[in-house]
């Protein structure tokens, strides 16, 4: 079959099952790169979420039927490439756009600009669509959309001055501090949705108050006495006092379960994937973190908690020195910028120690960062067991990776609670509980609607359930 050269607005039905969109352009001084992109539409225009937009940061769906394959360069010329499976999308998605974005530059400075459309089987050249632009900063070379049960192929060939942020916006991602979309020649109208506001920069707290020495307790402490934390006595007054009687509650729990006075490393990660906006610019995962410090500080008093942020990558955050809370809250608990869109180039403005959230995109993939906890432990040996709280709102769907990290981890020294924030889709980590061909039940795992709901003693005590019983477990088959 002979390929077609197509014009702007022109189509073409299309039999191959799977298909490659091939974006390719010249190379040359002062050329500016390009990256291929695609969102997932449905019949209404809109993506559902935002992971329906596979980009660089986000190379896969969920579904595995779209992909950014990535970059070739060959004879002067540079080509990115999206690969479809059609007949693997699901019945939802009725439209593919296919998109491009220009880094430092505009499309005017990009010459050869072309857009082919290939049979993924054969790689036979099937159409191809050739571009001319101007200022714009981001591009629709063309779409693939379902008519009447068939695939076609449409060339587009619009642009849009306020980049990729702005053309993503127009179709329904949720962009934090995203600029209104702007075609740049005639389209359908722009449907911008409101921005994501990032959480309130707090105050500096206060300078920390002299506290007098305590004389030492005539009388041993009794189970449930809160352990005295490094670095507390620099916290500003209030959340010295939150900090206080949350050990208490702490410590409670633990006598509740049969392990009073026990000790463990704990580990905290964070979903930062895009769903989670809401969740960190209300700043309910700001308090989320400041009550597991209270679980870090009774359980392990060197006054340290590890952590993790995790979406489409896994990125470790400074650790956190309970003294430095209010700082560290500030810094490290942000959700991914996609706003931006950027990974070549450092985000200015990060400060010392900051992840450039950037890099961790906003899709689920839960097993890397269960890789990157494991690796830490293996290399970090210590006497007392880990006790991971891993925080998500779902959408789980590398399910046969997490089982198979998860499963591995069983005979390490590492117990695996998840909480889940009420979303959905928690896929295996819901189900671990009953899966069998385990010699302990390494894993944990609740949902709640709203956590900030949830008094701070209901949460330790679900927090702390089921740890006492892996300890008791693992102690009895050597793995402890």
């Amino acid at each position: 079959m002979a390929a077609t050269s197509l014009s702007k607005g022109a189509n073409l039905p299309i039999d191959a099952r799977a298909v490659r969109v091939e974006l390719s352009w010249s190379e040359g001084p002062g050329v500016p790169d390009v990256d291929a992109s695609a969102l997932l539409l449905t019949a209404a225009g809109r993506v559902r979420d935002d992971g329906d937009f596979v980009f660089y940061n986000q190379p896969n769906h969920a579904s595995d039927a779209v992909t950014h394959l990535g970059k070739q360069r060959a004879a002067g010329a540079t080509s990115d490439t999206i690969g479809v499976d059609l007949g693997s999308l699901e019945p939802a998605v009725e439209r593919i756009v296919l998109c491009a974005s220009a880094d430092d530059g505009t499309f005017g400075q990009v010459p050869g600009l072309m857009l082919r459309l290939l049979d993924d089987g054969t790689r036979t050249e099937l159409a191809r669509f050739e571009m001319e632009a101007g200022a714009e900063t981001a591009f629709i070379g063309g779409e693939l959309y379902l008519r009447q049960g068939r695939w076609k192929f449409r060339a587009v060939g619009q642009g849009y001055a306020s980049g990729l942020a702005g053309l993503a916006t127009d179709f329904g991602i949720t962009v934090d501090d995203a600029p209104p979309a702007v075609p740049v020649q005639p389209g359908r109208p722009t449907q911008p949705t409101a921005p994501v506001q990032a959480p309130p920069t707090p105050s500096a707290p206060p300078a920390p108050p002299t506290v007098p020495p305590t004389a030492p307790p005539t009388t041993p402490p009794s189970p449930t006495t809160p352990r005295l934390t490094k670095g507390e006595e620099h916290l500003p007054v209030d959340m010295r006092k939150r900090l206080s009687l949350r050990k208490q509650q702490v410590a409670v729990s633990l006598t509740k379960h049969g392990v009073a006075g026990t000790t463990a490393r704990v580990i905290l990660v964070l979903d930062a994937s895009g769903s989670m906006s809401s969740l960190y610019s209300r700043g309910i995962v700001r308090d989320v973190v400041e009550r597991m410090a209270a679980v870090a500080a009774q359980l392990d008093d060197d006054g340290e908690m590890q952590a993790w942020t995790f979406a489409s990558n896994a990125a470790r955050l400074p650790d956190l020195r309970l003294g430095e809370l209010p700082e560290w809250l500030r810094l490290h608990v942000r959700v991914g910028e996609l706003s931006l869109f950027g990974r070549k180039k450092a985000r200015k403005g990060l400060e010392a120690g900051q992840v450039d959230m950037r890099m961790i995109g906003i899709q689920n993939e839960e097993q890397k960062v269960i890789a990157q906890v494991r690796t830490y432990v293996r290399e970090n040996p210590a006497v007392a067991p880990t006790l991971v709280l891993f925080f998500s709102d779902g959408g789980v769907y590398r399910n046969a990776q997490i089982e198979r990290e998860l499963r591995e981890a069983v005979e390490e020294p590492i117990f695996w609670q998840f909480v889940g924030l009420g979303r959905s889709n928690y896929g295996v980590l819901e189900r671990f509980d009953t899966l069998p061909g385990r010699r302990v039940d390494n894993v944990g795992f609740f949902a709640v609607d709203d956590i900030s709901t949830v008094p701070d003693q209901e949460l330790y005590d679900r927090l702390l359930s089921e740890f006492p019983s892996w300890m008791a477990a693992a102690r009895q088959a050597g793995i402890l």
